[in-house]
């Protein structure tokens, strides 16, 4: 049988453009900590579409955050039959100028993820095929037609149902194709989708409707890890793990026969499951990341289909103070830029985060990706700064005009916000914060803190 070669490139990292940000980020550690480790991320889709690879075809792996022109033409000099991207909006304008240099050199090019699921027609315009949704089986499929010379311009399991992928056909990530010196974690994926409908949310909800991976599944992904890296750290690429609580509690169960720490993010209902906390703390998880968006129900209400989180305000406080108190840090995220936010909303954000004693933060701006419930809304009021604006879809750049505030204004006070909540004292002492409990769970009534707790940088 006839051979072939696809190299999959996973463009990685992501450019801000506010370079008073920029520069201001340089110097925060809280906020480049937990950068570096989102920079550092492999592509878990692309190691999943090398598991999804015919034995025939030859798979290479790369990274590209920063690159030159020479690793490009080491690319070429390969050969290649395919060259495949998986790329973010904030990547996706340097992704399809080189689709441009790859198809010079005689190569197709494939490009799959959220940008092209949203905007195919796009896509279409600068590689030879796009995969739009899940991608595992319209990669084999999309891998047969390119052996009979039959390849389309798109594959999608949108339009064709029998591509939509069950995650009990899962197989798994080739973890192989990594150097895993160069990694400080690595990720699996137990629940894909996510069923709360936000409006600003651009992950994998576009990709596909809430589902769950078998538990045992799950075990085998965890196994081949354990093969090629004795003690890990786990991130799950998850958007909300803990939806099933029964599943969630059997998937603990699991994770705590393993010598590993662990991340995920979830939502505020974890702390109204008391067994769950249980398991929780037993499966040695590091931390959980929590989408609070505001800190103020105002700011909460409309921001999702059922209105969940704007009838979860009430709860936030005490929902942190539980978590926490079982051992497993929280890292509460919040937007800025809504249309109800004002000056003042950033001076109740720092005294919020202050009060709530999460022992890490994370902020960023309003961003409206395409296709979003926002973008579409922002679309129609005619507040997006540009037509294409997808390099400036970083999280950290503003790309509408706000409500209340010019752009200026909006970026000022979020400089300001950023050096209140990621100053180096506010850092140590949400740090020391946690250690204390820590140190008050191991003769808390819960039991199962033990002196084997690290703080972990995040």
């Amino acid at each position: 049988m006839k051979t072939y070669q696809v190299v999959l490139i996973s463009m990685s990292g992501v450019r801000v453009y506010n370079q008073k940000l920029l520069e201001l980020g340089l110097t925060l550690p809280g906020f480049v900590d937990r950068s570096k480790v989102i920079a550092s991320l492999p592509s878990l889709a692309l190691l999943t579409l090398a598991a999804h690879t015919s034995e025939h075809w030859e798979v290479v792996y790369r990274e590209l955050d920063q690159y030159t022109s020479t690793d490009i033409d080491n690319i070429i000099s390969l050969s290649p039959d395919l060259v495949a991207f998986s790329s973010l909006t904030a990547r996706i304008n340097e992704t399809y100028k080189l689709c441009g240099q790859f198809k010079s050199a005689g190569i197709k090019t494939v490009i799959g993820g959220l940008h092209v699921s949203a905007l195919p027609e796009e896509g279409m315009q600068y590689a030879d095929s796009i995969i739009q949704g899940e991608g595992e089986k319209t990669w084999e499929r999309l891998l047969k037609d390119f052996e009979n010379n039959q390849l389309k311009p798109i594959y999608s399991s949108f339009t064709n149902k029998q591509d939509v992928f069950q995650l009990s056909e899962s197989k798994i990530p080739r973890y192989e194709l990594l150097d895993i010196s160069k990694y400080n974690r690595l990720t699996i994926q137990t629940t894909r989708g996510c069923p709360l409908h936000c409006s600003f949310c651009a992950a994998s909800r576009t990709i596909s409707s809430y589902k769950k991976k078998p538990i045992e599944r799950i075990e085998q992904e965890l196994n081949r890890i354990f093969e090629v890296w004795n003690r890990p750290f786990i991130e799950l690429a998850d958007d909300n793990t803990f939806v099933d609580k029964a599943w969630s509690k059997d998937l603990l169960t699991m994770f705590a026969k393993y010598n590993m720490k662990w991340f995920t993010e979830t939502d505020i209902s974890l702390a109204y499951d008391d067994e769950l906390l249980e398991s929780l703390a037993r499966s040695n998880c590091a931390q959980v990341l929590i989408g609070f968006e505001a800190s103020s129900s105002k700011a909460l209400n409309g921001i999702d289909n059922r209105n969940w989180k704007y009838k979860q305000f009430e709860h936030y406080l005490e929902a942190i103070d539980k978590i926490q108190s079982y051992g497993i840090s929280v890292n509460g995220c919040f937007i800025l830029g809504f249309d109800n936010d004002t000056t003042e909303t950033f001076n109740e954000t720092a005294a919020f985060i202050k009060e709530s004693n999460l022992s890490e933060v994370q902020i960023t701006l309003l961003t409206p990706f395409p296709k979003t419930s926002l973008y579409d809304q922002l679309k129609k009021e005619n507040r997006l700064l540009t037509d294409q604006f997808w390099d400036k879809c970083t999280l950290f750049d503003v790309n509408y005009i706000p409500k209340n505030f010019t752009v200026e204004e909006l970026e000022n006070n979020f400089q300001y916000l950023m050096k209140e909540v990621y100053a180096s004292a506010n850092v140590k002492e949400r740090k020391n914060k946690f250690k204390e409990t820590l140190k008050n769970k191991i003769n808390s009534q819960h039991g199962h803190a033990s002196n084997d707790h690290e703080i972990i940088n995040l």
